[in-house]
């Protein structure tokens, strides 16, 4: 797996006014449907044979407290995480990464992520997979954050500043 940043992208290459299509060959609306029937299942199974929320921010915070409540399956389910792609890619080829943006840019993301992390009380797994679910109004109030502020960035760069 390799990280490249792709150059063939330019705003000169988007026509003001174009609709947008789909790309058929590499739609896969089955294995997107089974991608998220597994993460129910997993979060559903975490919650009802521990009891707590599978949100990944707050796993690995616990993960990094050795000394902390039922450890050892906090770190099982993060290491299930990470072994998936490995175990996926014995038996089909894993899709190319590609990357829009530099190193500086990923480093601001993920920082920032990490902020609104602890600012919002959990991630995206824990508030918006497992808290929508549950109809939490709080959860539904972060998702609804995160989704308009994502949406928000995407306008402001592709069509704002037209990056």
């Amino acid at each position: 797996m390799r990280l490249r940043r792709r150059t063939a992208w330019s705003p000169a290459s988007i026509k003001r006014g174009s609709t947008m299509s789909i790309d058929w060959s590499n739609f896969t609306p089955w294995t997107s449907l089974a991608g998220g029937a597994l993460i129910g299942l997993a979060v559903s199974l975490f919650i009802l044979v521990n009891g707590r929320i599978a949100g990944i921010s707050g796993l690995i915070a616990a993960a990094l407290q050795r000394g902390s409540e039922a450890w050892d399956e906090k770190v099982l389910f993060l290491l299930g995480l990470l072994l998936a792609p490995v175990l996926w890619g014995m038996f089909a080829q894993l899709p190319e990464i590609e990357v829009d943006a530099g190193w500086p840019a990923l480093l601001l993301a993920g920082l920032l992520v990490g902020v609104g992390t602890r600012y919002g009380a959990g991630c995206t797994s824990g508030h918006g997979v497992c808290g929508v679910s549950r109809l939490a109004p709080r959860s539904l109030v972060a998702t609804a954050c995160f989704m308009s502020a994502g949406f928000a960035t995407v306008y402001i760069i592709r069509h704002v500043l037209e990056a």
